[in-house]
């Protein structure tokens, strides 16, 4: 299985948890349950200016993603149908830009993968610079995340992450381990064990614990 194809089966929660950097709790997806992954052309725009973006999406591989920084001043529409269609017809993997989109509805429709921060009708500048492919540090809400050409991107409903290109295949080998752990996790669940075990739990540190079955009686049939 390809690179891509594993990461989006594997889903952002376990790469997190493997070691995958979030670019921020504010990004979500234009259209819920359109995912992607790809590796990353950084871009970033002048302050109410996408001219970078024109400049990237003429020039990006196909099938790689753009990570856009617009952070400097993020209420304008820097992603528009037109550009959507642009990296559309390019074969790029989809744009996630930290700053607002506009033409909402007509993205979706172009099927194009658009992770953003918000939704503006403001258009922008096409005339002041900015850069692509340059280092790019995104602000997740914690410690800036540094985005490099040639890292990877993430993205499903569960949010966006960055894996350093070089520890992409460790974070996952090591996220396939632990979904491997998960599914063994919710199979005994099913089976009626108790989260607080099977996860070796204190639940005396909790006030109100009035203790309890170490199993669940599982519901009957009609009832799941």
């Amino acid at each position: 299985m390809a690179l891509a194809d594993t990461l989006t089966a594997v889903g952002t929660a376990a790469l997190t948890r493997s070691g995958a950097l979030p670019l921020g709790a504010h990004l979500f997806p234009v259209q819920p349950g359109e995912g992607l992954a790809a590796t990353v052309l950084p871009v970033r725009c002048a302050p109410g200016d996408n001219l970078a973006l024109h400049v990237a999406v003429a020039q990006a591989a196909p099938g790689s993603a753009l990570v856009v920084d617009a952070s400097a001043d993020p209420e304008f529409g820097y992603v528009d149908e037109i550009l959507a269609v642009a990296a559309r017809m390019r074969g790029l993997a989809g744009i996630v830009v930290d700053g607002c989109v506009r033409d909402l509805g007509a993205i979706a429709r172009t099927g194009l993968p658009v992770v953003s921060a918000g939704v503006s009708p403001r258009g922008t500048a096409h005339e002041a610079g900015g850069a692509v492919g340059r280092e790019i540090t995104m602000n997740t809400g914690g410690a800036p995340v540094a985005v490099r050409r040639g890292d990877w991107v993430a993205v499903d409903d569960d949010g966006v992450v960055c894996l350093p290109r070089g520890r992409a295949a460790d974070i996952v080998a090591d996220a396939l381990r632990a979904a491997t752990t998960d599914r063994e996790l919710v199979e005994a669940v099913c089976a009626g064990e108790s989260t607080i075990e099977l996860l070796d739990l204190d639940p005396t540190r909790v006030a109100g614990w009035e203790g309890g079955p170490g199993r669940f009686e599982a519901a009957p049939a009609a009832e799941r």
